[in-house]
């Protein structure tokens, strides 16, 4: 008998590496021996036959499910969640697309995969292309007959099919069970490393973390060193774009700007270089793609476009993202995680008297319809808040004349489960995306009428009349940003607040400050104010960026001859000549209170007698508000506008 000890053949090996039994690095997407030898490296496992039967069986008992569905009329009917249509600029941006369909195809032709087996493009000018009008052999551009409710049919049975693997499987993801092409384990660690702030929440993950993992940072350095590391091997992929957008949010929101930054510049950079800006769907000739690949490659686009919209909204910057003739279209197919029942983040719901009631989701509906109202705000940021282009009165008017109604049109198709109105808010906050996403359409509302309280929209009688009308639209809905952030805290807790709440209820201090400004016994906005600050000077201490616009909003008030007080941590009061009426003293939102059934009652300043102060006839402002306002320049559009916010803190 052999004295030889046998080898136990690692589990992840690709297919050629077994077939050649040879070691396999397992090395993503192609592992080094099939990059040497131009071998095709998949990676499959092996499951054992009663696995085998499991599944097949519960993918038969799906399908059955589906081919019920299909038998009845309702499936025939356009799809109950569809995406909502694109309005305002997108519309117009998109009717020459398709009167110059044939120019364009004869021009666009680069799409291809490269040597390493990933997607690319490159124009005719490149090392990689020669110019020629002949098109591929066998390719039909534009030859899709296929229609779209096949396709989400089609999408949806494989999100269900892959939920009934995941459930009968202990990894939850199937392309981390078989090192598909949309996982990568630099992924999973920045995933990990994302919702280390909420799973702290929980004591035995908290004690886990500190024992094990050096309280998460382990987690967070990984993916820092390992996404350069497939940069420098020129192995980038969708996962290594998902890395990069969530380590930019994270850095934006450690006040990390310059990390921040740059991350989010690979990420789109990225896009170009896989052609997932260009709407693949139009040319089906070129290149092998499945409908899953084509609906990933939309969602990480329109992801990257949100994404692009809200860094250059904190950092005051130009974007960069912008839509083409070619771009994908604003069309999630696969809307089966729509009526998902949604779960608080972090939230420890086991044995505790206070209960998150079963809430669908609406993950989708609310994805499409804040890409809708990213195209909108991408228009304001361009013809407003560009820093590199003086504005002029002239182009911030007309983009006042533009997209003022697409805003309205923007709420009007909003979908009701969708829309929270201050004035009859629910006794529970909604999910918090749905909260998020509220928060930011009356934020983009400041900053469209911001600018005409500076003096762009005055000069006669009826000029006056529109800017009291602009005025009282901000105030307005800054005071809907911080009743629905109320709402929020009082269901969840000031401590899952994320970034983009934190910079809705900056902006609406920003106008609460300008009525304060203008008079300084206001005593309701003097109170909202100090709301939005006691707000943010607890958001601070797990979002260090919120620094910076506390400073701002500090250096504003003292100019004015008012101290910001702190008598405790996490609280701060502001002492004027005349202080407000309303109380705003001990801390509202502490870690949840796990004894509670409802959330806790409305602070004093959201009761009743304010809920009905949103409509123009109760907005009671000074008269000489609107002169002294037209004197005042308002805030900064960015939060991380100081340098001393550079680096105050990182993972180490």
């Amino acid at each position: 008998m052999s004295s030889v000890k046998a080898t136990k053949k690692g589990a992840f090996s690709c297919e050629p590496c077994r077939r050649r039994k040879v070691k396999c690095g397992g090395e993503q997407p192609v592992c080094h021996r099939c990059a040497a030898r131009n071998d095709d490296c998949v990676y499959k496992l092996n499951p054992t036959r009663s696995y085998t039967q499991r599944l097949e069986g519960r993918i038969k008992e799906l399908e059955d499910r589906l081919a019920n569905v299909s038998k009845s009329p309702v499936s025939a009917a356009a799809p109950s969640h569809s995406s909502p249509p694109v309005i305002g600029a997108h519309n117009a941006s998109r009717s020459p697309r398709t009167a110059n369909e044939h120019g364009i195809t004869r021009g666009f032709r680069g799409l291809k995969i490269d040597d390493r087996g990933g997607i690319t493009y490159h124009g005719t000018t490149s090392f990689f292309n020669l110019p020629s009008d002949r098109l591929p052999v066998g390719s039909d551009y534009m030859a899709n007959n296929d229609s779209n409710i096949q396709r989400r049919e089609r999408l949806v049975n494989i999100a269900w099919q892959q939920r009934a693997l995941e459930n009968l499987s202990d990894i939850p993801v199937r392309d981390m069970q078989s090192l598909g092409p949309y996982y990568s384990h630099t992924l999973l660690n920045a995933i990990i490393s994302h919702s280390i702030r909420w799973g702290q929440n929980n004591p035995s993950t908290k004690r886990l973390l500190d024992e094990s993992y050096d309280g998460g940072a382990v987690f967070a350095k990984h993916p820092r060193g390992a996404v350069f590391d497939e940069l420098s091997r020129g192995l980038c992929t969708i996962p290594t774009i998902q890395t990069l957008l969530l380590l930019s949010a994270q850095e934006c929101s450690l006040a990390n700007t310059t990390q921040a930054w740059t991350y989010s510049g690979i990420a789109f950079r990225l896009i170009d270089h896989l052609g997932i800006c260009v709407d693949t769907q139009r040319y089906p000739g070129l290149l092998p793609l499945s409908d899953e690949d084509l609906e990933i490659r939309h969602r990480i686009f329109w992801g990257c476009y949100f994404w692009d919209k809200l860094i250059s909204l904190y950092l005051g910057r130009s974007p960069s993202i912008q839509q083409t003739s070619i771009s994908p279209p604003q069309i999630v197919f696969d809307d089966s995680a729509e009526e998902d029942i949604w779960v608080p983040f972090g939230a420890e719901q086991v044995g505790v008297t206070w209960k998150y009631p079963p809430t669908p989701a609406h993950s989708t509906s609310c994805f499409m319809s804040m890409c809708s109202l990213s195209v909108i705000f991408n228009e304001i940021l361009i013809h407003m808040y560009d820093p590199l282009s003086r504005n002029t009165d002239a182009e911030v008017q007309e983009c006042l004349r533009t997209q003022e109604p697409a805003f309205q049109e923007w709420w009007n198709r909003l979908a009701p489960h969708l829309k929270l109105d201050p004035l009859a808010l629910p006794p529970m906050a909604p999910p918090s995306h749905i909260v998020t996403m509220n928060c930011l359409y009356h934020t983009f509302k400041i900053l469209l009428y911001r600018p005409m309280l500076t003096g762009r929209g005055q000069g006669t009688d009826e000029s006056s009349a529109q800017v009291k009308g602009y005025l009282v639209a901000c105030v307005t809905s800054a005071t809907a940003i911080i009743t629905i952030f109320d709402l929020f805290c009082r269901t969840f807790t000031v401590n899952y607040c994320v970034l983009s709440l934190a910079y809705s209820v900056y902006i609406a201090a920003s106008i609460f400050l300008l009525q304060v400004q203008a008079t300084p016994d206001a005593q309701q906005a003097m109170a909202k104010l100090s709301y939005c600050i006691q707000r943010l000077d607890q958001v601070k201490n797990f979002s260090p960026v919120i620094n910076s616009a506390l400073n701002l909003l500090t250096r504003e008030l003292a100019a004015i001859g008012m101290v910001l007080d702190m008598p405790s941590p996490g609280q701060s009061e502001l002492h004027p000549a005349a202080r407000p009426d309303t109380s705003m003293t001990g801390s509202m939102y502490p870690h949840a209170d796990e004894s509670r059934q409802m959330p806790l009652p409305p602070h004093p300043l959201f009761q009743p007698a304010l809920n009905h102060n949103f409509g123009p006839e109760s907005m009671t402002l000074h008269p000489g508000v609107f002169e002294t306002m037209s004197n005042l320049e308002p805030l900064s559009v960015r939060v991380a506008a100081s340098h001393e916010s550079e680096n105050q803190s990182s993972f180490g």
